[in-house]
């Protein structure tokens, strides 16, 4: 894919057309490894952690057509939002799954999500949404790229709850990501596992990133106490 195609992917039109193309009753693509690959990674950081006996909610960012929310619910987890700047998909999803409780799709773009509540979600979710935002040199990303994944990387933090954690698949490599999730304005704990290539293929990353207090929060808190015990 050549970078002037690689931009048109941060872009709703571009994939307005191509889930019109396939069609509402096809899948376009399961991008970067399907729930069976991901299973035993999703055992070691969900639902070994966050049983759906726990109620958490959780946020599917950028979702499309893929089929890990249904997986998900099978599983038991009944409090789910996907969101996807595609109107096409949207409503293609909300059509098929009219009838499955507990999992809900809108139409956002996830640089902007100003339909989600801060501190609302314990578990957001993406897999090849922040990927769709890069293109160039991953040595020096062009300010566009910067602007889009920190624009996202920063909602992400404010959706979710001091408790909760974010899960990212990925085909790139962590020292390239890395700086990318650490944009101005977050802080995390980040965590990553290497997947494996399937059928020889390349290897995939998993990310798990917990948020951290707030650095002025946590200076606070840290002056208090020795104010106390001053």
């Amino acid at each position: 894919m050549s970078d002037a195609e690689a931009k048109r992917l941060a872009h709703s039109e571009y994939w307005d057309d191509r889930y019109a193309e396939v069609g509402s009753d096809k899948r376009v693509h399961e991008w970067f490894r399907s729930f069976n690959d991901l299973e035993p990674f999703f055992d070691r950081h969900l639902f070994q952690v966050r049983g759906p006996e726990t109620a958490p909610k959780i946020l599917h960012l950028g979702s499309g057509d893929s089929t890990i929310p249904q997986d998900f619910w099978r599983k038991g987890y009944k409090d789910q939002l996907c969101v996807d700047f595609s109107s096409v998909v949207v409503k293609t999803m909300s059509k098929q799954e009219s009838e499955t409780e507990g999992i809900n799709w809108k139409q956002a773009d996830v640089r902007e999500m100003d339909l989600i509540p801060s501190e609302s979600v314990d578990i957001a979710f993406d897999k090849g949404t922040l990927d769709a935002m890069i293109h160039g040199s991953p040595w020096d990303p062009p300010d566009d790229v910067l602007d889009n994944t920190g624009r996202y990387i920063r909602e992400v933090f404010r959706v979710l709850k001091s408790d909760a954690f974010f899960i990212y698949i990925t085909y790139r490599q962590p020292h390239f990501i890395k700086p990318l999730l650490e944009c101005g304005g977050v802080d995390w704990d980040i965590q990553v596992d290497i997947l494996g290539g399937a059928d020889g293929s390349f290897d995939y990353y998993g990310f798990v990133l917990k948020k951290l207090s707030p650095p002025f929060a946590a200076s606070t808190e840290r002056e208090t106490q020795k104010v106390d015990s001053g």
